[in-house]
C-alpha cells in the first residue's frame, strides 16, 4: 500500500495491489542539537550533551521469534507499525491461510495475541495492509485453499481494526474496487490502475479511479510501495516478460508517474539491485530501503538503499557486530516461484560453525516496517519452502545528509566570490568560476590559470604602479580584478555544463526526446577528452547512450561522424549503429526522410553493420571513472591547492592558509564576512564562541568544511559540537556525528584527552562522564602517560573523585596495584 501526502502511516502488501493510507512519508529523523545552559555565573555557555541509548547504525539484530503457542510461522502476510509495536496479519503457514493478529512488543521485545473483538476478516494471504490515525485497515488478497488454484478467490474488501477496543468491522463502500490503492493481480491479469477512497467516514465514502499519466509502472504484482518525500515510489515487482529493475514516482498532486533513470551512475558505482519480486521496501528520512525478494531464481540477503535527493543507489554495509547467528547461503533456485506455489526446494541451509556473526537470510514474501529510527522484518519463505517465525531489527543511520555538492552547487550559480573569468570561443563569451574549485578538478584548467596568473605577474613587474586615491578622496578601494583565462576550444554553453559538473559531480539529464540537448552533451563529451575528465566522459556516454531513440538515433550518429572523435564512434557511434540495424528498428530507420541526408560513408557502414553484423569482443580492461568532487577537494586541502589559497585562518596565532570561495560556499559565518567586512590583511581568527579548539580539532572541521569528512577522535567532536552552530553549517551533520562519537567511543585510552577537552570547553557532563570512566578504572588509567601531562586542577579533581567514590578498602587495595 502507498499513501497520500499528511497524516501518519505506514503500510504493506503485495498480491492484490499496493496501498498507501493517508501519509505513509517516514517521519524525518531530527539530529541531536546544542543545549545551552544560559543561567550560569558569568554567562559562561555549558554544552550539554543529553546522553542517551545509542544503537550502533547499519546494525542487524536478531529478535525472539514468534512462538508457535502465540502464532504459526507464515509468508504472505503484512506487517505494520503502530506506536511501540508491530502487527502481524494473515498470510499462509504453508498449509493454511490465516487471518490471525499478533502484535510485537519493541521496548519488551516480547509477542502476543492482539486483542480483538468482531468479525475479523477472512483468512487470507496477498493482501495488504496500511495505518491511518489509530486503525489499520486490510485491503484484498487472496481467500481459499493454497493447495489449489481453482477455488481461490481475489478479494477486494476493506477492513479496518480500531487499536485501541480491537474492534473488527467492514466497510461496505459504494462502487468499485480516497485509501491509495495501486497496480495487483485481480485473479485473471495483472494490474496497472489507480484507486483512491476517503478513510474520514465510512457512511459517506466510495471508491474513485484515477487517472495516472506520465511513465506509468507495466501491470505488476508482488511488489512493494512506500512514500517519501510526499511522492509514492514502486520498486520492480513480477510483471511476466517485462519485469525490470525499474524505480517509478507517483507524484499525489499531479497524479503523474515517472521513471527514475538509473543511467546517471558511472559505471563502477552501485547499481541498482536486481529486478525481482515478493520484495520489501520502506522509507525513512530521504531514503528507501529495499530487502530480500526472489531475484533472477537467487534469494539474495543485501539490503539496497536508495538516496531520493541525490538519485544514487548503495548496498548498505552492515555492522560488524550485527547480532545474528545464522544465515542462509544463496543458492540457485530448484524450480520458478509462483506466488500461489512456492518451488519444493528454495535454498540450501547453511549454518556457521561455531557461530559467528551474520544477517538474515534471503527470504520472499516476508514482511516489514519502520519504528522511529529502526527496521522490523517479519516472517517470510527461507529454505526448502519453509516459512519463518522470525523478527530482526535494523538500525537505520538517522543524520543528515551532506550538503557538500549542493553548497558548491550553490557557489556556482550564485557566482558570489568568483575570481577567475573564461573568455571562450570566437565569440569572446563570458564565464566566471572560483580558481580553488576548478584547479582542484582539472588539472587542463589549472594549467590554463597558472600560465594566465604567470602573465598578469609579467604584466605587472613591467608597467609602474599607479597611485590610488588617498584617505580623503572620497572612492573606495577598487575590488580586485578577475583574471582573465581565454580558452578558444570551448563555447560558452557546453563549458558552463562541464563547469556545472566540477562543481557538483553532476550533469544536467537530457530530456527524453530533445536532439539539442543529446547534442549539447555530445559538445561536453568533446570537451570533457580536451580536459583529461575521466569521470565526466563516462558520465556523457552514458547520457548519449541513454538518450538514444528512433527520433535522434541518425542525427546523434552524424554528428559523431563528423566529431572526428575516435573514442565516441569507437564505443557510442558503435551504439548507434546497432540501435539501427536492430529487426524491430531497421525498416523504420530506413524509411526516415534523414537517412537519405546521412554521408555516403555512413550509409556505407549501416548497410554492412546489417549484413554482417561484427562479433562482440570484451575488453578486460577496467574503465577509469576519474576523480570524484570529494577525491579532489581532499587533495585541494592536503596540500593540492596550496598555490591557490587567498586567506590566512590564525588558530591561536598559529597560520593555516585557505580558500575564501570554499570556505563561503560551505559556512554562512564565512560568507557574511567576506561579503560585508572582509579583513585587509586576509587573516581570519579562529574561534568557536569563547573557545580556541585544538589544532587536532581544527583539521577535523576543515576535512568537514573541505571534503565532508567526520571521521575524527572523540575528543575532536568535543571541540567541534558547536561548530555547527557557530559557523552556520547548512545542517548539524557534523554535530549528530560528533554527539555519536563521544557516546560510542570514549575508552579507557583517550579517556583522559577527552577529560582535557571536556574542561577547556566547559563540557560539565562529559567531564563528569570522564572521571566517573576514570575512578571506575583507575589501575589502568593510572598506567597511561598521559596523566603525569594534565594540569594541576585536573589532578586535583581526579583525586577528588577518587576520594568522593572510593571506600577505604578500595584505596588500600589500589595502593598495593600502583
Amino acid at each position: 500500500m502507498a499513501a497520500a501526502p499528511g497524516g501518519g502511516c505506514s503500510g504493506s502488501g503485495s498480491g492484490s495491489g499496493s496501498v498507501a493510507g493517508p501519509a505513509a512519508a517516514a517521519r524525518p529523523k531530527v539530529a541531536p542539537s546544542v543545549d545551552f545552559d544560559h543561567s550560569c555565573s558569568d554567562s559562561v555557555e555549558y554544552l550539554t550533551l543529553n546522553f542517551g541509548p545509542f544503537e550502533t547504525v547499519h546494525r542487524w539484530r536478531r529478535l525472539p521469534p514468534c512462538d508457535e503457542f502465540v502464532g504459526a510461522r507464515r509468508s504472505k502476510h503484512t506487517v505494520v507499525a503502530y506506536k511501540d509495536a508491530i502487527y502481524v496479519f494473515g498470510g499462509d503457514n504453508g498449509k493454511t491461510m490465516l487471518n490471525d493478529l499478533l502484535r510485537f512488543d519493541v521496548k519488551d521485545c516480547s509477542w502476543c495475541r492482539a486483542f480483538t473483538t468482531g468479525t475479523p476478516p477472512a483468512p487470507r494471504y496477498h493482501h495488504s495492509a496500511v495505518v491511518y490515525g489509530s486503525s489499520m485497515f486490510v485491503f484484498g488478497g487472496y481467500t481459499g485453499d493454497i493447495y489449489s488454484n481453482s477455488n481461490l478467490k481475489n478479494k477486494n474488501d476493506l477492513f479496518e481494526y480500531k487499536f485501541a477496543t480491537g474492534q473488527w468491522a467492514e466497510w461496505k463502500i459504494e462502487g468499485r474496487d480516497k485509501l491509495w490503492i495501486f497496480a495487483g493481480y485481480d485473479g485473471n491479469a495483472r494490474l496497472n490502475d489507480m484507486w483512491t477512497v476517503g478513510l474520514q467516514d465510512r457512511e459517506l465514502t466510495c471508491w474513485e479511479e484515477i487517472e495516472q499519466s506520465g511513465e506509468i509502472p507495466p501491470s505488476c504484482c508482488n511488489f512493494p510501495v512506500a512514500v517519501c518525500r510526499d511522492k509514492m515510489f514502486v520498486f520492480s515487482g513480477q510483471s511476466g516478460a517485462k519485469i525490470t529493475n525499474n524505480l517509478f514516482q507517483f507524484e499525489f498532486r499531479d497524479k503523474v508517474w515517472t521513471r527514475i533513470p538509473t543511467e546517471h551512475l558511472l559505471r563502477g558505482s552501485p547499481p541498482p539491485p536486481q529486478r525481482r519480486y515478493g520484495h520489501t521496501m520502506v522509507a525513512f528520512d530521504r531514503h528507501l530501503y529495499v530487502f530480500g525478494g526472489a531475484a533472477d531464481n537467487t534469494l539474495p540477503n543485501e539490503l539496497h538503499c536508495y538516496d531520493v535527493d541525490f538519485q544514487t543507489w548503495e548496498v548498505i554495509q552492515p555492522s560488524p557486530d550485527s547480532e545474528v547467528t545464522a544465515s542462509y547461503r544463496p543458492e540457485r533456485l530448484g524450480a520458478s516461484v509462483h506466488p500461489a506455489r512456492p518451488p519444493s526446494t528454495l535454498l540450501t541451509l547453511a549454518l556457521s560453525s561455531p557461530p559467528v556473526f551474520q544477517l538474515p537470510s534471503g527470504r520472499l514474501f516476508h514482511a516489514a516496517a519502520v519504528i522511529l529510527d529502526a527496521m522490523y522484518i517479519f516472517g517470510g519463505t527461507v529454505d526448502n519452502n519453509i516459512r519463518s517465525g522470525e523478527m530482526y531489527r535494523f538500525q537505520f543511520s538517522c543524520y543528515p545528509k551532506c550538503t557538500l555538492h549542493e553548497d558548491y552547487g550553490r557557489l556556482w550559480e550564485s557566482r558570489q566570490f568568483s575570481d577567475v573569468e573564461f573568455i571562450l570561443g570566437e565569440k569572446e563569451e563570458r564565464v566566471r568560476g572560483h580558481v580553488a574549485i576548478v584547479t582542484a578538478r582539472c588539472k587542463w584548467l589549472r594549467k590554463k590559470i597558472m600560465q594566465a596568473r604567470e602573465r598578469v605577474r609579467q604584466k605587472s613587474k613591467s608597467e609602474p604602479e599607479e597611485e590610488g586615491p588617498g584617505p580623503a578622496g572620497g572612492k573606495p578601494p577598487l575590488p580586485p580584478s578577475l583574471l582573465e583565462v581565454a580558452i578558444r576550444e570551448a563555447e560558452a554553453q557546453p563549458f558552463e555544463v562541464l563547469m556545472q559538473f566540477l562543481y557538483t559531480d553532476k550533469i544536467k539529464y537530457p530530456r527524453k526526446g530533445h536532439v539539442h540537448e543529446v547534442l549539447l552533451i555530445m559538445d561536453v563529451y568533446k570537451l570533457a577528452l580536451s580536459f583529461k575528465l575521466c569521470r565526466l566522459e563516462q558520465l556523457c556516454l552514458q547520457y548519449i547512450e541513454a538518450s538514444v531513440d528512433l527520433q535522434n538515433v541518425l542525427t546523434v550518429c552524424e554528428n559523431a561522424n563528423k566529431l572526428q572523435l575516435d573514442q565516441l564512434k569507437a564505443r557510442d557511434a558503435e551504439h548507434c549503429l546497432n540501435f539501427v540495424v536492430k529487426e524491430s528498428h531497421f525498416n523504420q530507420v530506413i524509411m526516415m526522410k534523414e537517412f537519405e541526408h546521412l554521408s555516403s560513408s555512413l550509409i556505407v557502414e549501416i548497410v554492412r553493420r546489417k549484413q554482417q553484423p561484427p562479433i562482440r569482443t570484451h575488453s578486460e580492461q577496467p574503465v577509469d571513472i576519474g576523480t570524484s568532487l570529494i577525491q579532489d577537494m581532499k587533495a585541494c586541502l592536503e596540500g593540492a591547492g596550496t598555490d591557490f589559497c587567498d586567506i590566512t585562518l590564525l588558530l591561536d596565532g598559529h597560520p593555516r592558509p585557505a580558500h575564501k570561495a570554499i570556505l563561503a560556499a560551505r559556512s554562512s559565518y564565512f560568507e557574511a564576512m567576506f561579503r560585508s567586512f572582509m579583513p585587509e590583511d586576509g587573516q581570519v581568527n579562529i574561534s568557536i564562541g569563547e573557545m580556541v579548539p585544538s589544532k587536532q580539532a581544527f583539521e577535523s572541521m576543515l576535512r568537514y568544511i573541505y571534503y565532508g569528512e567526520v571521521n575524527m577522535p572523540p575528543e575532536d567532536s568535543l571541540y567541534l559540537f558547536a561548530a555547527p552552530y557557530y559557523y552556520g553549517f547548512y545542517n548539524n551533520r557534523l554535530q549528530a556525528y560528533c554527539r555519536q562519537n563521544l557516546e560510542m567511543n570514549v575508552t579507557v585510552e583517550n579517556v583522559l584527552q577527552i577529560l582535557e577537552a571536556a574542561d577547556k570547553t566547559q563540557a560539565l557532563d562529559m567531564k563528569r562522564h570522564c572521571l566517573h570512566i576514570i575512578v571506575h578504572q583507575f589501575t589502568k588509567v593510572s598506567k597511561l602517560p598521559n596523566l603525569r601531562a594534565l594540569s594541576q586542577p585536573l589532578l586535583v579533581d581526579i583525586i577528588e573523585s577518587l576520594a568522593t567514590h572510593i571506600s577505604d578498602k578500595q584505596c588500600a587495595e589500589l595502593g598495593s596495584d600502583i
